[in-house]
């Protein structure tokens, strides 16, 4: 009897580390889908992919609603040629994913041309079934 449940529990546990890394790896596409959104400045796809209620925090201070935040991509305001997402780590809380990567890129911003690599931290909320982008805030390294 003390086998068979520790056999169950040993397969309750495998279940639930399967179905997490299963979420952690919704999460990294939902990432990758956001990456690709920003540097083809794909309108469609960057209001998709976030919350209404998104508040954009930028490396330098500017804090960006929705709205502001795909205009500026869309416009070409910010354009980025490349983006490559580096030591990413995915934590999931509930109905709530917190994304750490380090950001390297070369981007077109306002006219004058840079290469960036930033430290980023996304919050994800999941909707439906679906993780969307509620948070972002990035800080130099």
């Amino acid at each position: 009897m003390k086998t068979l449940s520790i056999l169950i529990i040993s397969l309750i546990f495998t279940h639930i580390l399967i179905a997490q890394s299963q979420e952690e790896q919704a999460v990294a596409d939902a990432v990758e889908i956001l990456r690709t959104a920003i540097v083809d400045a794909d309108e469609a796809a960057l209001k998709e992919i976030t919350l209404n209620e998104l508040t954009y925090g930028h490396s330098s201070g500017l804090l960006e609603n929705k709205s502001e935040f795909v205009e500026a991509l869309v416009s070409g305001k910010s354009d980025f040629k490349n983006m490559d997402l580096i030591n990413q780590t995915v934590t999931i809380v509930n109905e709530t994913a917190l994304v750490r990567h380090e950001l390297k890129a070369d981007v077109v911003d306002s006219g004058n041309p840079a290469s960036i690599h930033l430290g980023v931290l996304l919050v994800w909320q999941k909707q439906e079934n679906e993780w969307k982008l509620l948070a972002r805030q990035a800080y130099k390294l």
